[in-house]
């Protein structure tokens, strides 16, 4: 157990930070969620305002208490950041108890490794006391010690002809998509490892414990070759629709297992599907998703491929993910596919409008690759916004008059 009196100044600041210091002002718990190594323990700790009681459940006498006598760690009068809790979750018993004793802003900070929403007796312990929040690997302006995501909420909030002179007005400069997608954002390997060698063997022990340790706590996996056979087959689909039939007939396991996996997969933060877009939101719970995963160096690791233009939409669909889980103003991502093929990387829906954004991994766009953008808008008329182009080149032009190409980095 720690007090917390103090911050190490020289921390890059994350985009999430304001969202979970305005949600503890107002609800009883906040939980933030997320992959192991993605920050959590790092950043709560950075959050501590005076004097902020910290237990991690990583500590084993702390874990044996938390088992044993639970009201020991979250009966006092002071607030407590409780991280880990996912080793625990009967510990959220006795956090309910607590809250329902004396309910008050900011009493318990949580983290977990894994979505606890999705966990029955965390979410039934909690149920209208706490707010909830993902903490996904470092966005690119992160670990430029900026703090922030990309330049979604300006782009929605402005005006579609205003948009080219607001993404020139940006202080940036070109970067390198390929080594981005290579580092990831995980903290240690994107900012304190210089080397590809030296991410490689951080990569390995993240897998291993992923699969000896994480994940043994949210189910007991015996196949771990079979598990990691799925995994690496999963990253070599990224950015697909992916049938689960045929992708138990690649790995030669049954479809039972193959969801099964996935499930397990998604819940610890590893693998996200990306519904797609319909006007009828029954149908996106239908529609086949599209698959990614939650840091493209792991990806990387496990599929043992050189970066593509599946690894560049990851990049932006990642920053995405950053933006609308830090919101409070509801938001979607999704993809638009139609039969005859036409697709959509990504469509934005908030605010009653949706606007379509396609990636190419080409440094010279060309009106043809914005077919697709034109499509959607022709379909979905005035909801729609207009198109955004983002690709690997400079030039921020509009290929049509409602298709602005921009290069990534100028957005991301």
């Amino acid at each position: 157990m720690i007090i917390i009196h103090g911050v190490d100044t020289d921390l890059l600041p994350r985009h999430l930070a304001r969202s979970i210091s305005d949600r503890l002002r107002v609800m009883p718990a906040v939980v933030v969620t997320g992959a192991r190594q993605s920050g959590k323990s790092t950043l709560v700790q950075a959050l501590a305002s005076g004097q902020r009681t910290f237990i991690t459940l990583d500590d084993l006498d702390t874990l044996d208490t938390a088992r044993r006598d639970p009201e020991m760690l979250v009966g006092g009068s002071q607030p407590v950041t409780l991280d880990e809790v996912q080793r625990a979750p009967d510990l959220l018993l006795a956090v309910k108890r607590a809250i329902d004793r004396r309910r008050r802003p900011g009493q318990f900070l949580l983290t977990g490794s894994a979505n606890l929403l999705l966990m029955r007796r965390v979410s039934e312990s909690l149920a209208g006391r706490a707010s909830y929040l993902t903490l996904w690997p470092m966005t690119r302006r992160e670990r430029r010690g900026l703090g922030r995501c990309g330049v979604w909420d300006d782009l929605l909030a402005g005006r579609d002809t205003d948009w080219r002179d607001l993404l020139l007005a940006e202080p940036d400069e070109p970067d390198d998509w390929r080594a981005l997608s290579r580092c990831g954002g995980f903290p240690t390997p994107s900012v304190h490892l210089a080397t590809a060698d030296e991410r490689a063997v951080w990569f390995d022990g993240y897998v291993r414990t992923y699969l000896e340790r994480d994940l043994q706590e949210l189910s007991s996996i015996a196949a771990l070759p079979d598990f990691r056979r799925l995994m690496r087959a999963a990253c070599l689909r990224l950015g697909q629709l992916v049938n689960q039939t045929e992708l138990g007939r690649d790995v030669s396991l049954p479809q039972p297992t193959v969801h099964r996996y996935l499930n397990l997969l998604e819940t610890s933060y590893q693998l996200v599907r990306l519904p797609a877009y319909a006007v009828n939101r029954t149908k996106r719970l239908i529609k086949t998703p599209k698959f990614y995963w939650g840091d493209t160096g792991i990806a990387l690791y496990l599929a043992g491929s050189e970066p593509g233009g599946a690894h560049l939409e990851n990049l932006v669909l990642h920053d995405l993910l950053v933006w609308r889980d830090a919101r409070v103003e509801r938001a979607e991502v999704l993809y638009w596919r139609t039969v005859s093929g036409e697709e959509v990387d990504f469509v934005i829906e908030t605010g009653g409008r949706v606007l379509p954004v396609e990636v190419k991994a080409t440094s010279t766009p060309r009106l043809r690759d914005a077919a697709a953008l034109r499509a959607f808008r022709a379909e979905y008329g005035r909801k729609a916004r207009a198109g955004l182009l983002l690709h690997t080149g400079t030039a921020v032009e509009w290929l049509a008059p409602d298709v602005l190409a921009a290069p990534w980095w100028r957005v991301l």
